[in-house]
């Protein structure tokens, strides 16, 4: 039975992997048989050859592409929460009961059983009440771009895998340059999210520190010498891929020196300015300031201007990450990024603020020629006689080799919607969580940790007073898991100064006030039953 044919009602909860008629595979006398062996010279045969996507196949493609979306389409129409709220122990029978050296032999017979281990229990992003993490609803041209890509599966390392895919993404980075304010000497590349951008920069301010280290040594130094000396200073409050990226790059989560954030959740200057005296006056050398435009719990963007007023008196890179608050770079809020054009680096996430799917992400340079700390010629790829010849291969300056065309996603998005649009929409949930947030602030139930810059909200049920406080958490994560249990909504939690709160991430622009309303009271339905509950028992 194809999916569109389904009844409006889902078949019974989580059953086992049904799979549908199956084609045995070959016994091992058969597979050896000389009627079946193929030369090494044999073509395919012809049931084989019509799974590849070419010249002679392409009405095959546009049915069963489109049997598929339309599939898509079905179940996102008829989505009325969010997550059903299965369980991993619910659904993993059905998935590792596959199994996958049986093909079904048929696209229909397969969708159908994607619909049950994958479509019907999917979080979907787009549903007004997901209010958990960093993920966006996406723009109907950059899924349309997403076609494109797969199917022509360009490969942007070397011109000659990609042509004019290197050519918008190289347009794509100047465009982003421009907004940002870099300069004409800026340069970039696209990459797989903000963890990678972030590491890419930090490996260039590695290299910049280490050659301007041996540069001004009295006696020669070797960069293993040099490593160990690092310091990598950050806000308390920034994303776990920078001590991720310290041990990567071989320094050691001890490289990352954590710099106190005012009660905005913002890193203070005035500490920064104390860390870099110390880190100077112990012998150790900062290599790189990592300021955050859009902390993930928070949203709170540091002191840009002030912090590059330090990096520049101390000859220190710069690096932003704004994976988070790129969008303010389309928005009518774009002062919010002031002083980000001064930065040495910097990282976007497209596909948070700027509705793309996942992934795309950029990390840029305000002088392409630290660029070069990531390159590394391979004869058969791109020679060093390339460079010469001024052909433009992307992998000189990436960490992937084979990377996909994730830069036309953004260009279809542009083209058609233009950057205002984009702006229009980050506006809009940015709008809403401010709402969102006279909401709590007004609701003697609930306690706010801090009024929102960007689309996130950081808040606790408060119990009644006298509730122990190891109770007052516990029921905040009750009532989060009885929340997403239900499937009536999706929020996320984490942790601030030693108690569990509860975090909302807008970025659907479709969520309403009323949708935000209905979550906050089965949150507090749920964080009660929990407290009430206990004091009874």
């Amino acid at each position: 039975m194809s999916f569109l044919a389904h009844p409006a009602e889902d078949p019974p909860p989580h059953p086992g992997a049904g799979t549908g008629p199956r084609k045995g595979r070959p016994s091992a006398t058969a597979a050896s048989s000389p009627s079946t062996t193929s030369s090494p010279s044999a073509p395919s045969t012809p049931s084989t050859v019509t799974h590849l996507l070419t010249n002679t196949s392409t009405d095959r493609y546009e049915r069963h592409v489109t049997d598929g979306v339309g599939r898509v389409a079905a179940r996102l129409a008829r989505t009325e929460r969010p997550f059903t709220g299965v369980t991993p122990a619910q659904l993993a029978p059905a998935v590792s009961g596959i199994d996958l050296d049986e093909p079904l032999g048929d696209t229909a017979a397969a969708l159908d059983e994607l619909e049950r281990v994958y479509l019907r229990d999917a979080v979907y992003f787009h549903h007004p009440r997901y209010l958990a993490h960093l993920n966006c609803p996406v723009v109907i041209p950059a899924v349309v771009a997403e076609a494109v890509l797969s199917a022509v599966n360009s490969s942007l390392d070397t011109w000659d895998q990609s042509a004019g895919g290197t050519l918008i993404e190289r347009r794509l980075i100047d465009w982003t340059a421009r907004r940002i304010g870099l300069g004409r000497a800026a340069d970039g590349v696209f990459t797989s999210g903000g963890t990678q951008s972030n590491l890419h920069a930090l490996l260039l301010a590695r290299d910049e520190a280490c050659r301007m280290e041996q540069k001004n040594a009295a006696t020669p130094l070797r960069k293993p010498e040099i490593l160990p000396r690092l310091r990598i200073l950050t806000s308390e409050c920034s994303h776990f891929s920078i001590a991720k990226s310290a041990t990567v790059l071989g320094l050691g989560e001890d490289a990352v020196v954590s710099v106190p954030c005012d009660e905005d959740r913002r890193m203070r200057t005035d500490a920064l300015a104390r860390e870099l005296t110390r880190c100077r006056t112990a012998g150790l050398v900062p290599m790189a300031v990592v300021a955050t435009a859009g902390t993930t719990d928070f949203g709170s963007i540091d002191p840009l201007p002030g912090i590059a007023d330090l990096c520049e008196r101390h000859g220190i890179w710069l690096h932003v990450d704004a994976a988070y608050g790129c969008g303010l770079l389309v928005s009518r809020r774009r002062h919010l990024l002031d002083g980000i054009e001064r930065a040495d680096s910097v990282t976007v996430d497209y596909h948070k603020s700027f509705f793309q799917p996942v992934s795309s992400s950029a990390v840029l340079v305000r002088d392409r020629t630290a660029m070069r700390h990531a390159t590394y010629h391979a004869d058969y790829l791109n020679p060093a006689r390339s460079a010469e010849d001024r052909i433009p291969n992307q992998v000189d300056k990436s960490l992937q080799t084979t990377r996909r065309f994730d830069a036309l996603k953004l260009w279809m998005t542009l083209r058609v919607m233009g950057a205002d649009a984009v702006g229009e929409l980050f506006d809009a949930v940015v709008d809403r969580t401010a709402a969102a947030w006279e909401l709590l602030d007004a609701d003697p139930r609930f306690e706010v940790v801090t009024r929102p810059r960007l689309s996130t909200l950081v808040f606790r049920w408060l119990p009644p007073d006298g509730t122990p406080a190891v109770l007052g958490d516990r029921a905040n994560l009750h009532a989060r898991e009885a929340l997403s249990a239900s499937g009536e909504g999706v929020v996320a939690a984490t942790v601030v100064d030693g108690r569990h709160y509860l975090k909302f991430t807008l970025l659907n622009p479709q969520t309403s006030l009323s949708d935000i309303t209905a979550v906050l009271e089965l949150l507090a339905e749920h964080a009660g039953q929990y407290v009430y509950g206990r004091h009874a028992g």
